[in-house]
């Protein structure tokens, strides 16, 4: 049981790494759709970035022990989906508002919940299932199949959201098995070397300082949001911290609203309260059942 100044502690930095991640996902949308970034370019440089971030983080002397992990092969499939979140989700937000896509990953709990069973052994009741099929009643809401409403770059969104619980999945099943330095060391490998030879195909070079100001923002960002997420989960269980990542809602509504006059639309409220509240009810179980 956390302390309750470590509680606290950890719902800051949870929420301060939640803000960072809104701050990730507005620059690469205003460098892919503002700016016309290639998108694997800027997934490239977000990754760099963090790279970048994490040499300067741990120092050259700490690498030989941040690079030897027990689970090599699952720490690169880590790295790879996190590195898949993010370049479906950079594709996903150049044609959607940022809230919408936001909203969608808020499936991630449900998602891991469902996934849980038969990759790592912890098979859910049938009251997290009637969770799980609740939320997804609030993503038909989101994406109004039918109704002339979905966009077909939705169809990222559904996979980042995907590949994102499968990295949390991987994380959860590494925690045995490696330091959080080390995890938290390999996360931009896979990304930042993947993308190389596709960024170098379709580079273009960053015209003002302005752009290599936004650059720079998105490899801080990413990397230090990542780096608060590890030291929140030092802190306190995911139970606690876990449902602190829907203020993101509230960040990023506004974010898309001040950069690009976005608004969200009843239809994006009312599925995103119902997915949040299908996710706080599993992580509710999750805690005292």
């Amino acid at each position: 049981m956390p302390r309750p100044s470590d509680s606290i502690s950890a719902i800051t930095l949870m929420c301060t790494a939640t803000f960072l991640f809104t701050i990730l996902d507005t620059t690469a949308k205003f460098l892919g759709g503002t700016l016309e970034l290639p998108v694997l370019e800027i997934v490239w440089l977000r990754f760099a970035g963090h790279a970048l971030f994490a040499f300067f983080l741990f120092g050259i002397k700490t690498l030989t022990s941040l690079v030897q992990t027990r689970k090599p092969l699952l720490q690169i499939s880590r790295s790879i989906f996190v590195a898949s979140a993010t370049a479906f989700n950079f594709l996903a937000i150049t044609y959607l508002q940022l809230d919408l896509t936001m909203t969608m990953f808020f499936m991630t709990p449900l998602i891991v919940a469902f996934l849980s069973g038969p990759l790592l052994g912890e098979w859910v009741g049938r009251r997290r299932l009637t969770a799980i099929a609740v939320g997804f009643i609030g993503v038909i809401l989101v994406t109004r199949p039918g109704f002339g409403g979905i966009h077909w770059a939705i169809s990222y969104s559904i996979c980042a959201t995907i590949s994102y619980s499968l990295y949390f999945i991987t994380t959860r099943y590494l925690a045995i098995h490696d330091p959080v330095e080390v995890t938290n060391f390999y996360t931009p490998i896979a990304g930042a070397i993947i993308a190389t030879p596709f960024a170098l195909h379709v580079w273009q070079w960053p015209e003002n300082l302005f752009t290599w100001i936004l650059i720079a923002i998105l490899g801080i960002s990413g990397g230090l949001g990542h780096w608060l997420l590890v030291l929140a989960n030092r802190l306190a269980p995911a139970s606690v911290i876990a449902p602190y990542m829907y203020t993101g809602l509230l960040s990023i509504s506004l974010l898309g609203y001040l950069v690009f006059g976005d608004i969200p639309t009843m239809w994006t409220i009312a599925g995103g309260l119902i997915i949040i509240t299908s996710g706080l009810y599993i992580l509710f179980r999750e805690k005292y059942l």
